[in-house]
């Protein structure tokens, strides 16, 4: 192998060079490594230099920038808050004036205040705000005060009770409407409760105001002012309009001492009353008590409950105290009168007196109604008691017809004038036609009753003739009284056919036992009073038979 240099082969000989440059190179490089980092560290040294000959100048920069911003933070809350004592100095005239001159501008003024406690409530800070708020706490106070004596006042002012003409031509209206709804197929109870004709118990143009008052009372806190104030002016409205109608709180005592033909009078009074009140007047203040408090936070139902209530109780306890007065057979008619208004006025009750605030007069009226039925059927019981029992002594010498038996005819004709309303009273809730035939068994019983005590009323006689022709005559003005009234209807043709038969069988009876021995002047003296009573048919076949048997000659 060839060498080169001493001792060493020629190829590591070139390793040795290439690595002694190598070596030569790095070198160099470490010596350009410290070169850069003097000289980076020079620059770094430089630019702290620069930095910190220009700080102070952004310092000041800074400072300027921040003053600037809160000089204009300033500024602009000077010009809020000043913006906001003009809002107190414009809206404290405003309060001030009160709000009779313009509501709508005085309850904006008050918003405005409400807007200035908002503003200052969120800013605390000013130094001016405890003042400020307190200057508007006082002017709200003071304008609370006022719109408190608005709506007292305007309540006070249109709260006045209602002409009784214009309440009765009211109720001849509704019940024109009614009866129009009542013949509509499918037409509910509360559909003729809206229709229905209300008088104008606050005008129209009042209520706008009346309900933004009642709102701005609500928000203020002061509810039980305006529930007080409502409740009382229209109450009392109500009560007044009831009173110019001639109704008056009577006593159980008062009732019984009164007259009967005063009586009548003031049942008249009070059932026109009961219409009006639930027809008219209730239908109307519940109308406007959902007008002005609409959409407030307002306890309607218990304000309605409150102002109506002293009114509908005076007028169901002279009710309950008619219903519970002396009972006498006289009275029937007059309960019947009373039961036929209260039934009629069930359903608008219901609606009207809705909910548990109302539920007190509900349940007295309901109350009212089933007590009048209960003692109208209860006297009914006790008249066909009475005509079994009646022992008025006949001194009917001659046969005619008794007065007891006028009597009882004339009562169950007044009786059937109240048809319809018995035969609500009778109802039975299984089927319809049950309600004609207890009605017709009540009046049967009545006229077997008559019947019966006419039959114990001749055995007085002590002639047997003039017995027979007693129960003829009464039988037969009980026949043809039934006839000739709405009693053919209830009784029918088979009781007429029945008890003219029983008149034919005592009229033989007077034939076979009497008139035989019977002398002309007592026989003429006969035919002339049956000649009075109409019984012409029977006169006929007298005349014959006493042709045939010679009392009479042709």
């Amino acid at each position: 192998m060839e060498r080169t240099g001493p001792g060493l082969p020629e190829g590591m000989e070139a390793l040795s060079r290439q690595a002694s440059a190598l070596r030569e190179a790095l070198g160099r490089s470490e010596e350009n490594t410290q070169g850069m980092v003097a000289a980076l560290g020079s620059f770094d040294s430089r630019v702290s230099a620069i930095e910190a000959s220009i700080r102070p100048a952004q310092v000041r920069t800074q400072a300027i920038t921040m003053a600037h911003e809160n000089i204009d933070r300033t500024i602009e809350n000077a010009e809020a808050i000043l913006a906001q004592f003009d809002i107190v100095r414009r809206a404290e005239a405003v309060i001030l004036r009160g709000p009779h001159e313009n509501l709508k501008i005085f309850l904006e003024a008050v918003d405005l205040l409400k807007g200035v406690v908002n503003f200052f409530s969120l800013n605390k800070n000013f130094k001016s705000c405890e003042g400020v708020l307190n200057q508007v706490n006082n002017l709200l106070t003071k304008s609370a005060l006022k719109i408190e004596e608005e709506f007292r006042q305007l309540m006070g002012t249109y709260s006045k009770p209602i002409e009784p003409n214009h309440l009765f031509d009211c109720l001849l209206k509704h019940l024109m409407v009614s009866r129009r709804d009542s013949e509509a197929v499918g037409e509910q109870p509360s559909k003729s409760f809206e229709t229905a004709i209300h008088p104008t118990l606050i005008p129209s143009g009042i209520l706008p105001l009346l309900h933004d008052i009642a709102c701005q009372l609500v928000q203020d806190g002061n509810q039980q002012s305006c529930y007080r104030i409502y409740r009382d002016a229209r109450g009392s409205a109500l009560e007044l309009s009831l009173r110019n109608l001639g109704i008056e709180k009577l006593s159980k005592d008062d009732v019984e001492r009164m007259q009967r033909v005063a009586l009548q009078v003031n049942i008249g009074t009070w059932t026109q009353c009961m219409q009006i009140t639930v027809k008219v007047l209730l239908a109307g203040e519940r109308k406007i008590c959902n007008q002005i408090f609409d959409g407030i936070t307002f306890n309607k139902e218990q304000c309605f409950a409150e102002l109506a209530k002293g009114s509908v109780m005076t007028l169901l306890s002279f009710g309950d105290t008619v219903a519970r007065s002396k009972r006498s057979h006289e009275n029937l008619f007059i309960l019947l009168e009373m039961y036929g208004v209260m039934h009629e006025l069930q359903s608008e009750v219901e609606v009207i007196f809705q909910g548990k605030f109302c539920s007190e007069m509900r349940e007295a009226a309901l109350n009212l109604t089933k007590s009048l039925a209960q003692v109208a059927q209860e006297i009914l019981v006790d008249f066909e008691d009475a005509v079994v029992k009646d022992s008025s002594k006949t001194n009917m010498q001659n046969g005619t017809v008794h007065p007891f038996t006028f009597e009882v005819i004339k009562y169950v004709k007044s009786l059937l004038d109240y048809q319809s309303t018995l035969k609500i009273l009778f109802q039975q809730p299984e089927t319809g036609s049950e309600t004609e035939s207890q009605l017709a068994v009540v009046i049967m019983k009545i006229m077997q009753a008559l019947q019966n005590n006419l039959n114990g009323k001749s055995k007085q006689y002590k002639d047997p003739a003039l017995s027979h022709i007693f129960l003829m005559n009464n039988l037969h003005y009980m026949v043809t009284s039934v006839r000739r009234s709405q009693a053919k209807d209830i009784l029918g043709d088979d009781w007429i056919q029945r008890h003219r038969k029983i008149v034919q069988q005592n009229a033989n009876q007077y034939k076979r036992v009497a008139w035989a021995r019977a002398s002309v002047s007592s026989t003429i003296t006969c035919i002339m009073f049956l000649y009075d009573l109409g019984l012409f048919i029977f006169l006929q076949s007298c005349y014959i038979f006493f042709i045939q048997h010679g009392v009479l000659s042709v």
